[in-house]
């Protein structure tokens, strides 16, 4: 089973694509911004309910765990409901879906119960993943197939715009409440620490809902090339393809290493020898990382119609490693500002090693791709491992962690993303 996507055959017309696809591209890029506001709002939960509910820095990653394996878990039949409804249909089930998770926050909140919390987030990621499943390859099919990697990270760029305001939206109306000395809390005050994210998720309920009804009555331009409809069959896999497994490990080590960072700057900027600060004043500095991110892919798109992408991805992928090493080694601004600085190092991985890995697959193309997507289960993963090494050796130790995933992408970059023809 795999999860559709486009054939590399796709090349619709120019009058096709200044027509209808302009305007379904705008469209689509408000669902790149709501998921990816909602998925940076975790860096903010993970402080709040680490505080609420006194847990350990593993405890407290298992939110990502949660929202992240939901990627492995509902992917594939996320990818059989979207080809059985078609990708208009998929999109209004995921933004449906998504609501239903964020309303489960109200009585998670007032039951002051961390699982339930986890089983929102979950039902919350598997809205986001039908969302990813049906809008990133019909994205890619919005025009000529020579220019898919640019558009996808030209709507990746508007994704990174919604991390860069949520920290903002966050610490204004959920950590500005938090108390750091839990052990003086009473039940009152718990409880009112932890009801401080239902305004907020019922709010971004009400806007997912509201994009579903738009959506529902857009009239979005049917593509044949991501409908799967020829019926030919092959022989080959896409694990055949040497640089698709490779970049599907690449995959898997640059989201475990993007959150686990993000997840871990609140805790991090808190730390007396780097910054002091508090949860609210730490969460605002979260921009400055998702920032990064959403400049430097509106960056990328244009550096990579110069530069071999691969070679571009190593590049990133080798500053990353040597801001990582300053952030271990250093004190003060330089590692609070090395560490920001990977937030530019990540901007143009996933679309660049998602590109790299699909690169020559012919008929196998949806079936990496799926294989692809079930890789962002390093999301889930990575954090907590980091946790776990943070509860042993502190924070700023534990970015050792992702500094070895960015090493393995700069060989992917160089080395892995070669294309090799397959023998068989």
């Amino acid at each position: 089973m795999s999860i559709t996507t486009p054939s590399p055959s796709a090349n619709p017309t120019d009058s096709q694509q200044g027509n209808g696809y302009g305007f379904a591209l705008v469209s689509l890029t408000s669902l790149f911004f709501m998921w990816g506001f909602i998925t940076c709002l975790n860096d903010i939960l993970i402080p709040h309910l680490q505080s609420v509910f006194s847990l350990t820095h593993f405890q407290a990653m298992l939110i990502q765990f949660c929202f992240f394996g939901a990627y492995f878990i509902v992917s594939i039949p996320a990818g059989i409901l979207v080809k059985r409804v078609g990708y208009k249909a998929g999109i209004v089930t995921g933004l449906i879906i998504a609501a239903i998770g964020c309303l489960l926050f109200y009585p998670a909140a007032s039951m002051q119960e961390y699982a339930v919390f986890l089983g929102a987030l979950f039902v919350l990621a598997s809205g986001i993943t039908i969302l990813q499943v049906a809008a990133n390859p019909y994205v890619t099919a919005l025009g000529p197939q020579k220019t898919a990697a640019s558009r996808l990270n030209l709507t990746q760029a508007f994704n990174a715009m919604g991390t860069t305001v949520a920290p903002w939206f966050g610490s204004l109306l959920i950590l500005s409440a938090v108390a750091h000395d839990v052990s003086t809390m009473d039940e009152v005050q718990r409880l009112a620490q932890a009801e401080s994210v239902q305004f907020p998720y019922i709010l971004l309920a009400s806007m997912l809902l509201i994009l579903a009804a738009i959506f529902s009555q857009l009239k979005l331009p049917v593509i044949d090339a991501i409908e799967d409809t020829s019926g030919e069959k092959t022989d080959d896999s896409a694990w055949n393809h040497r640089h698709l497994v490779l970049g599907a490990v690449g995959i898997f080590m640059y989201v475990g290493a993007e959150v686990a960072i993000g997840s871990f700057l609140v805790n991090f900027f808190g730390l007396e020898n780097i910054a002091g600060l508090n949860h609210s004043d730490a969460a605002k500095l979260l921009t400055y990382y998702w920032g990064g991110a959403m400049i430097g892919r509106f960056v990328g798109s244009v550096v990579m119609q110069k530069i071999a992408a691969g070679k571009v991805l190593a590049f990133n992928a080798g500053a990353a490693v040597l801001l990582l090493i300053l952030t271990i080694i250093g004190e003060g601004k330089l590692a609070m500002y090395a560490i920001l600085l990977v937030g530019l190092c990540n901007s143009i991985m996933f679309p660049t090693i998602f590109s790299l890995g699909v690169a020559g697959l012919g008929k196998v193309t949806s079936q990496g791709s799926g294989i692809l997507c079930l890789a962002i289960v390093g999301g889930a993963l990575v954090p907590p491992l980091q946790g776990l090494l943070a509860d042993s050796i502190g924070i700023q130790l534990s970015f050792a962690l992702p500094l070895l995933c960015y090493i393995y992408i700069a060989y992917y970059g160089l080395i892995g993303s070669q294309v090799i023809p397959n023998k068989k």
